[in-house]
């Protein structure tokens, strides 16, 4: 995907908004060419920032966080985002053409961290990430400690070995029924399985549909499928597994990182509901995973400085044990449990996050844990509620369409 007019010109768009700017970077550690890392600041410029990392890789920042910068700016946050490079923004080298393979590390995006401080003149910041972006922001604990007043660090990833805590949560939640809540929805999803309409690639999608609309929203889309309805499901599978959209989500070259330092579609143990399966799927590039860069269980015992740890409970893409094994390596951090939220505050509970990254800003754990409870009772932003009262709403639709015999005496015969 290079520069061509079409892209140019939102570039140039992007570009020209409050606090976006470049800073040269070299596009490989041995290469002498550079090109233009691009981030933005909103707020009233304090000494120590909040740098915000968001998940992927492949999410933008730039356009796509402008109404969280504005509202964080608005509760009194300094704010900076980096436009990851090989995304967005920062996708191109100076010629317009896209940044090579050797461009995509782990380590040269933590340093582009460390180089977003330097030109903004912050010597240190509370580093927020979410998702992959908290794996970055350890990085930078790792590789830049002295930038590091203190860590937001919500719905953590730890290692490549997470894989294991995911799957054993997923099977146990979904296809156990562990939990009273998916007591009934166990025995609906074995069926499925067995007949082969619920195979591992599904995995994202059942996770996210448990995670932001509930168990019951769950149940009725299993039922459909029982019915062989699969008009929603085919929805959200398109929905779940969205391609690369311009400026906010761009991972065909991060997908690099993703497969060959974190492991992303990690060996299938060829059991159900495997999310290493879907995540191969969903990614347009694939690499053998080689390395991992850091050994943060040995390293995170060394971060001295507040750390918030924020876990969903219904969080089936980071379960809450990684979250709690992350907090449990930390010598100073609080385990901040929200039980009915899912994985992602940054993106799914925005309240939680701004006040996540205050709280550590004022190196106020305590009193950010004593809000657990308030914090876990706000509602999702609007836009987020109502589109999950839509698909509850198109599930009660489709349940009133024909239902294709076929498929029911399949189904029926499993």
């Amino acid at each position: 995907m290079t520069m061509n007019a079409k892209r140019s010109r939102v570039q140039q768009k992007l570009a020209e908004l409050p606090g976006v700017r470049p800073v040269r970077r070299p596009i490989s550690p041995h290469s002498a060419e550079e090109f233009d890392l691009y981030y933005v600041r909103a707020g009233r410029k304090s000494s120590s920032p909040v740098v915000i990392i968001p998940g992927g890789p492949g999410v933008a920042s730039v356009q796509m966080y402008k109404g969280l910068r504005r509202r964080a700016a608005a509760a009194g946050l300094d704010v900076i985002m980096v436009e990851h490079r090989g995304v967005g923004m920062s996708r191109h080298d100076d010629s317009g053409a896209d940044l090579p393979p050797q461009s995509m590390t782990v380590n040269q995006v933590v340093d582009d961290v460390a180089a977003v401080l330097d030109d903004a003149q912050a010597q240190s910041a509370v580093i927020y990430g979410a998702s992959y972006g908290t794996y970055i922001a350890a990085g930078v604990g790792v590789r830049h400690p002295q930038r590091v007043r203190g860590m937001v660090l919500d719905s953590p990833l730890l290692s490549r070995h997470d894989i294991v805590i995911v799957r054993r949560a997923i099977r146990r939640l979904l296809l156990k029924g562990d939990s009273p809540e998916t007591a009934s929805v166990a025995p609906k999803m074995r069926k499925l399985v067995d007949a082969g309409i619920m195979d591992a690639a599904a995995t994202q999608v059942v996770a996210t549909i448990y995670g932001y609309g509930g168990a019951d929203l769950l149940e009725r889309q299993l039922d459909l499928l029982l019915d062989g309805r699969k008009l929603l499901w085919w929805a959200l599978s398109r929905f779940t597994t969205m391609g690369n959209l311009p400026y906010r989500y761009e991972e065909d070259l991060v997908s690099r990182i993703a497969f060959r330092e974190l492991d992303y579609a990690a060996e299938p143990d060829g059991l159900p509901l495997d999310p290493a399966v879907a995540e191969s799927k969903t990614r347009t590039q694939r690499v053998t995973f080689e390395d991992e860069p850091y050994d943060l269980p040995t390293e995170m015992p060394n971060f001295h400085w507040p750390t918030a740890v924020v876990s969903g409970g219904r969080d089936l893409i980071t379960p809450p044990a990684v979250a709690q094994r992350v907090a449990s390596l930390l010598p100073n951090a609080v385990l901040l449990s929200l039980p009915s939220m899912a994985h992602s505050a940054l993106d799914f509970r925005e309240p939680v996050a701004l006040a996540s990254a205050d709280a550590v800003r004022r190196a106020d754990l305590k009193g950010l844990a004593a809000r657990a409870s308030a914090l876990d009772a706000l509602p999702p932003r609007p836009e987020v509620r109502l589109l999950w009262k839509a698909l509850g709403a198109a599930a009660v639709v489709e349940g009133a369409l024909p239902i294709p015999n076929r498929l029911r005496r399949r189904l029926n015969s499993a």
